[in-house]
């Protein structure tokens, strides 16, 4: 990861005297601290605003003052003491990882733990330590999850029941794809095409054997496991709390990554001769 600091003086910060249990602690710990922590908050799926108030939050509980810039791949972070006669500037890229509301929420509870001084800062970076190596969530757990909420899709959009089986499983199978292509690092762009190819080819099965009545039901709902719905909210949240730099990108990344779904679907209608007129 690329980082930069820049100190506002020569000397070495002094020591800050914080809320939390009377400890004593540099600008520069707490900037490094927190720029880091808004680093996975951010690359973890939170929207700009919530940055903003859980950054400011601690910073205040950390008798500091915080101001933030945030750009769709970096955070520059300003510490400084209440009458400003001294502060300590450090920019951090964000994190690329997958969307994570487990350690989105842990993360806001640690903001309101040093907020209301329950833990000291020692704690509180070791609790951080703890809450980044938390392991991700059961994949084959997930991929039934997901496979599940899916067919529930299709059934909530009329799809008989040979329709819900088929999104069932081509679900799992496109789902399973994007695990193994996600861990071999490869661009997500591509993921979506290939996933959203298998699914809606799987997806067709449905009129290619006459299982149904309801076949185009069974291939457009084949790939909304794929719909990246969160970057379009957070796109939209950062847009009405005036983050319009971070909307604007968030927003072309959503429809960047809806174009391919859409390739990867009429590919696989194409294969299979499906009329989309």
């Amino acid at each position: 990861m690329t980082t930069m600091r820049i100190e506002a003086s020569a000397a070495e910060p002094i020591a800050l005297s914080n809320c939390l249990c009377g400890e004593s602690h540099s600008l520069k710990e707490i900037c490094l601290f927190l720029s880091e922590y808004a680093s996975w908050l951010l690359g973890s799926g939170a929207t700009c605003i919530r940055l903003e108030r859980n950054v400011n939050r601690m910073a205040k509980a950390m008798g500091c003052e915080a101001v933030m810039t945030i750009l769709p791949r970096h955070i520059h972070l300003t510490v400084c003491l209440p009458d400003h006669s001294d502060s300590y500037t450090y920019i951090t890229a964000s994190r690329t990882m997958p969307i994570s509301f487990d350690i989105n929420t842990r993360l806001s509870e640690l903001s309101w733990e040093i907020a209301d001084s329950k833990i000291s800062f020692d704690e509180a970076k070791e609790k951080f330590e703890s809450i980044i190596h938390t392991p991700p969530a059961n994949k084959n757990l997930v991929l039934l999850l997901a496979s599940c909420a899916n067919a529930a899709f299709c059934r909530l959009f009329t799809g008989d029941w040979q329709a819900v089986a088929v999104v069932f499983l081509s679900t799992i199978a496109g789902f399973y794809l994007k695990q193994v292509l996600c861990e071999h690092k490869m661009d997500m762009r591509l993921v979506f095409i290939i996933c959203a190819f298998v699914s809606s080819v799987l997806g067709a099965t449905d009129a290619l054997f006459n299982l149904g009545t309801t076949p185009e039901i069974a291939v457009g709902t084949s790939v909304l496991y794929l719909v990246p719905g969160i970057p379009f909210l957070n796109s939209f949240s950062d847009m009405l709390a005036g983050h319009y730099i971070c909307s604007f990108s968030r927003f072309i990344h959503a429809v960047i990554l809806t174009c391919c779904l859409s390739f990867g679907l009429c590919g696989g209608m194409l294969l299979m001769n499906m009329g989309m007129f």
